[in-house]
């Protein structure tokens, strides 16, 4: 029958629950108090039962190898009890030094990567020709050329088409007001008369928009003639920020 192995909790097998008994209830490794231990172990033994975990043989035999000990223990000649209580011992001081080797070998081996040593690959010789060395140099700089070809151009060199300074449409709606102060009517066109550059015009067009949506001036008249005029003294924010 195939041995089936589990493990259980943190433990990988029988030995290994016991040796955490011992060193967690300080025993004494080369005279091991059965009663004790074989108390502990039955109490971990019934807790994965209350867990519903399925234990595997090798810990039921363990259970039935401390009670066998235990009960030679009792009889009054217990030399045999002695001797397999010295074997137990000596299985888990083994098993105690595999536990601390194999953690000094797991801290500088890894089974996770695995290295080969280089195959030797047979040199392709397809290729007959022969050039001089000075086609080579030529051959890489024009392909080191091919491939600056694929770099953006500096920013810079975009500075005039898209780069424009910020204007304020703040500033422009005050400037505006300012023409517009005491109820003075000016040309609407003569609005734009102070814009030095395409982003000041832009940016006194939404001034203009921003203060007919507003209701603080108003456009009047048709074409060339239309005039600009303040509604009501501009509005109150003006007043209160002037």
């Amino acid at each position: 029958m195939e041995k089936i192995s589990y493990k259980l909790d943190v433990f990988e097998g029988p030995l290994d629950l016991l040796l955490h008994l011992i060193e967690k209830n300080k025993l004494n490794i080369y005279d091991i108090q059965i009663s004790e231990l074989l108390e502990q172990y039955m109490e971990n033994i019934n807790r994965f039962r209350d867990e519903n975990l399925e234990i595997a043989g090798e810990f039921l035999d363990m259970a039935s190898r401390l009670i066998q000990i235990k009960s030679a223990m009792l009889l009054p000649k217990y030399e045999e009890a002695e001797e397999m209580k010295k074997e137990l011992s000596g299985q888990l001081i083994e098993y105690r030094k595999c536990k601390r080797v194999a953690k000094l070998l797991s801290d500088n081996i890894s089974f996770d990567s695995y290295c080969r040593e280089p195959a030797k690959i047979k040199a392709d010789m397809t290729y007959k020709r022969t050039h001089p060395p000075q086609y080579l140099v030529e051959a890489y700089l024009a392909a080191v050329g091919r491939g600056k070809e694929k770099i953006p151009p500096p920013e810079e060199d975009f500075s005039g088409i898209v780069k424009r300074r910020i204007v304020s449409v703040n500033s422009k709606i005050i400037g505006v007001m300012k023409k517009l102060w005491n109820g003075r009517n000016i040309l609407y066109k003569t609005v734009f008369d102070d814009a030095a550059d395409k982003s000041e015009l832009v940016a006194t067009f939404l001034a203009v928009l921003e203060l007919i949506k507003g209701k603080r001036v108003r456009v009047d008249g048709d074409g060339e003639n239309q005039t600009l005029k303040m509604i009501n003294g501009g509005g109150k924010h003006w007043r209160k920020e002037n």
